[in-house]
Parts: C-alpha cells; sequence; structure tokens
C-alpha cells in the first residue's frame, strides 16, 4: 500500500486508499470489524466519517463507536476523518456553534478523544470565514482536531477561509472517477471552442491544489456520474472502457477495481481514493490499485475509453 506524508508531523504516513464508512449503519458489529480488518490487513489506515451519514445525526459514527476499539497504539497508527456542516432538512451551516456541537457529537460517537481530520461538508454559501477560524482555533487549542480541511470547495472558497483561518486546510474530497473526471479532463481540452469538456467547471482545482500543498481525495471512484452506478461491467455504456480495464486487470493480475483505483492513484498530485464499499472483498481488490505503475498510454487509453477527447 502507498502512503503519503499528508497531514502534520505527528500523524503517520497515510494510505492513498481511504475507507469510507457511510454504509455502515445497518451492519452488525462483526461485519464492521471485519470490513475494518480487511482495510488494515490491505494496509490502510485512515478512515473517513461524516456527522449526517447513517440516517441519523452520528448513525454510523455512533456504529463505529460501538463496534471498534482501539488500543492507545492502534489509535496512534489511525487516522479517522469526519466531516460537518451539512445540516438538515437541506442547508449548510458553518457557524461557529454548529461546528463546535458537531465536533463533540463526532468524538462521542466515535468513542475518541480527538479527530485527525476535520473537513468542511461542502460550500455554505452564508459562511463567514471569521466563524469558521473561531471554531477551528478552539477546536485546535483544545486537542479535539489536529488537522483542517474542505470537501468540494473551490479554490476560490478555500482562499476565502484562508483570509481568517490560521490552520493548514490541507485535504479538498471531490468527486472524481475514470468517467467523472471534469477536474482533470478540462484542462486536458483547454481553450477550444465549443466544446463540453473544455469547460472549468471548478477553477482550476486539480492545479490550484497541487500548488498549494492541498491533498485531493476522490470520493464515487467506480460512479459513472452522480450516483448514478458504477461503471464497472456497464457493457451497455462503456463497451470500451470495460474491455480496456479486463485487458489491464489481466496483465497487472488484479481486478477492474483495482486498475479503476490505479487509474487515480496513477496521477502525480498523489490523489487519495475514498471507497463507500460495505464488500471486505471489493476492498481488497481496491488496495490492489493502490500502486499500480500504469504507463502514460494505459492511463490515456482509459481516459479515452471513458469518453474523453485528447486534442
Amino acid at each position: 500500500m502507498k502512503t503519503l506524508p499528508v497531514l502534520s508531523e505527528e500523524a503517520p504516513d497515510a494510505s492513498n486508499i481511504i475507507l469510507g464508512l457511510m454504509r455502515i449503519r445497518e451492519m452488525s458489529d462483526e461485519e464492521i470489524r471485519t470490513l475494518v480488518g480487511t482495510a488494515r490487513d490491505n494496509g490502510m489506515n485512515y478512515f473517513d466519517h461524516a456527522d449526517v451519514y447513517g440516517g441519523e445525526v452520528h448513525g454510523c459514527e455512533k456504529r463505529w463507536g460501538e463496534a471498534i476499539t482501539l488500543s492507545p497504539s492502534e489509535r496512534e497508527q489511525t487516522i479517522i476523518q469526519s466531516k460537518a456542516g451539512i445540516r438538515k432538512p437541506g442547508y449548510f451551516d458553518f457557524s461557529t456553534e454548529h461546528i463546535l456541537e458537531a465536533v463533540d457529537g463526532s468524538l462521542a460517537a466515535l468513542n475518541v478523544d480527538y479527530l485527525d481530520v476535520l473537513l468542511l461538508h461542502r460550500p455554505d454559501a452564508l459562511v463567514e470565514p471569521d466563524e469558521v477560524a473561531a471554531a477551528f482555533d478552539t477546536l485546535a487549542s483544545a486537542g479535539k482536531v489536529r488537522n483542517f480541511g474542505v470537501s468540494n470547495h473551490t479554490p476560490y472558497q478555500v482562499e476565502l477561509l484562508k483570509k481568517s483561518v490560521t490552520q493548514p486546510l490541507q485535504i479538498n474530497q471531490v468527486q472524481l472517477s475514470i468517467t467523472h473526471a471534469p477536474i482533470i479532463a478540462s484542462g486536458v481540452a483547454s481553450n477550444m471552442q465549443g466544446l463540453a469538456q473544455s469547460v472549468d467547471r471548478d477553477n482550476g482545482i486539480l492545479d490550484y491544489s497541487r500548488l498549494n500543498g492541498i491533498t485531493l481525495q476522490a470520493w464515487s471512484p467506480f460512479q459513472k456520474g452522480f450516483f448514478d452506478g458504477v461503471f464497472l461491467g456497464d457493457r451497455d455504456t462503456y463497451r470500451e472502457l470495460n474491455d480496456a480495464l479486463d485487458e489491464l486487470a489481466a496483465k497487472y493480475d488484479v481486478t477492474p477495481t483495482g486498475i479503476a483505483v490505479a487509474w487515480i492513484t496513477r496521477h502525480p498530485a498523489d490523489i487519495q481514493v475514498v471507497l463507500g464499499t460495505t464488500k471486505p472483498a471489493r476492498v481488497a481488490e481496491a488496495a490492489a490499485g493502490s500502486d499500480i505503475p500504469l504507463t502514460r498510454q494505459e492511463w490515456y487509453r482509459l481516459f479515452t475509453a471513458a469518453g474523453y477527447l485528447v486534442p
């Protein structure tokens, strides 16, 4: 498993594959332990939560806290990330009060003393950077959160937060898969009039992150689009892509899942892949793609097979 120096010096190097826990609400303790154990056995030390996962606030975090017990040494080597800011029904809240309340709830549910990483969960149109800064200062000084970041934020939204926030914003979690790759595809086809692919929908988020030392995390790495189902095995829509995945899987002795992961981890931005599966076998298949050295030709073959243009 490839690891990256993603966080502060006190944190262990992070696996470039992350296990997301958004679907564990209805799993038994033993099923959760098996899932997490499989991730650990395959080199993963990074686990992603959010306070809204699970149908009720802190639902999935609570299931983790009930099922998983970490020794002090295990806790030191485990990176636990959670997200806050989405409130139901359907609004965002980056107020100081809510961020502090959300983190306290996450810590209690997870049964831990601190979060390694807190992300702001999608942009809040009514954000006041000073309020975010006040919350982050309080959490950092109390030792409740050690590293901070965002999800689904544009470069200028990050810059706006940096106007007041003093802690480094080290992570930005965004949607990315072979078939949902506008953050990459727009740059490849830049300055091509009339081509939809050339439209920059993310304000240069990929290059901005590389320039500013922000690690991108790819959620929904197997989704065709926004929760439109997976492209793996979908030969009606993506026959050429699945043929290429199968061929490369045979070459590298992994499954197509491993190649889909490798397409993301091959990028020099050192993007982390966030898995959403609850199937231990799929976790192991994904882990096998952690450091597959796809060639440039192979990487671009998958890119074009997904329907993107290389001018």
